[in-house]
């Protein structure tokens, strides 16, 4: 028998009560906690990555934007 948790697993978009499938990955750190070089991601869909970045462009956090594979 096939259960729906044996299919691939699938990287979901970070933003609240968003299931869909991730696509860009946005790059950031806190400057105030964390080193330079280093990067936290969120995930995002084609619907939230405007939104995402936005929030974390306003704080000064995000560093940059790829395409998630």
């Amino acid at each position: 028998m096939i259960h729906p948790s044996d299919g691939p697993d699938v990287d979901t978009c970070s933003a609240k009560s968003c299931t869909a499938p991730a696509a860009h990955a946005l790059l950031w750190n806190n400057p105030k906690i964390h080193t330079p070089e280093r990067r936290k991601t969120w995930l995002a869909c084609p619907e939230h990555v405007t939104s995402l970045g936005d929030f974390l462009r306003a704080r000064g956090f995000l560093k940059d934007v790829v395409v998630h594979p």
